[in-house]
């Protein structure tokens, strides 16, 4: 079987900046980390190649700069057997829709693909749009929210999906993609030393727009369908209202400061 797990390299949350021109993130530079959403499927991945025991191969692959290697040279210390960057200027400034293009056309390029896992979205981004787009590209059925996988069978597979209501199970036939959502006591794996150093004589390619075909134009900032018209960051929030009087009597002065201030 052969897994392909979409990850991204996202800002450090404290050092993001945007161009002002462009509106998108300027990444050349920043300290950036592995998406916590991706580092999650990434685990879930290895997990069922050690639990099937089975010959599998996991495949990690992200686009982005060069410094995104980074985040790949962590996939394969993790358990990843081979990891492809998709880097290219002209891959800069995609929204949702041109980065999924991009993604689905060097998974088709993999060839045969039992199951594609990625993060249920990005922290620099929560669109958690990317992940169902590049299943439609494919042509096959998405699992979202899925916080754990049941069972493998039969050209099957069981996951555990996240609802407003609770959980439930769910089927798919492979080949599926599968959107993670990280559960409240996941402990991600931590490589040691031995699976550092075995990592870097792994398998690792990078690809641009040539090796994938099509138009230039077809990808990044010129064949995104979205535009971004302002981007700014909300005001501070102002200082809040401490009431402390006995429950009959804040009721009472809550009121009153609604009225006056307008809010009711």
């Amino acid at each position: 079987m052969r897994f392909v797990v979409c990850v991204k390299q996202v800002p450090d949350t404290t050092e993001v900046e945007v161009d002002p021109e462009t509106g998108t993130i300027i990444r050349e530079g920043v300290p950036s980390v592995l998406n916590a959403f991706d580092e999650f499927a990434l685990n879930q991945a290895v997990d069922i190649k050690e639990k099937m025991e089975e010959n599998i191969e996991i495949i990690a692959i992200s686009m982005g700069p060069p410094q995104a290697k980074e985040a790949l040279n962590k996939c394969l210390a993790i358990g990843a057997d081979k990891a492809v960057l998709l880097t290219d200027k002209v891959f800069a400034g995609a929204d949702t829709w041109a980065t999924s293009l991009t993604l689905a056309r060097a998974i088709k390029k993999l060839g045969k693909i039992d199951l594609v896992f990625v993060g249920q979205e990005a922290s620099d981004g929560n669109t958690a749009q990317v992940g169902p787009e590049v299943a439609a590209h494919l042509g096959i059925p998405q699992l979202t929210f899925v916080t754990s996988i049941e069972s493998i069978e039969d050209q099957n597979i069981i996951c555990k999906k996240e609802t407003d209501e609770g959980f439930i199970k769910i089927e798919s036939p492979l080949p599926s993609l599968i959107a993670c959502m990280p559960t409240p006591g996941f402990v991600p794996k931590i490589p040691n030393i031995r699976e550092i150093m075995k990592a870097k004589r792994k398998p690792y390619e990078e690809w641009d727009h040539k090796k994938l075909g099509g138009d230039s134009s077809e990808y990044g900032l010129e064949g995104s369908e979205s535009v971004v018209i302002k981007t700014y960051s909300p005001p501070p929030k102002g200082k809040g209202i401490k009431v402390e009087d006995p429950p009959e009597k804040a009721v009472n002065k809550l009121m009153e400061y609604f009225e006056k201030e307008g809010i009711l």
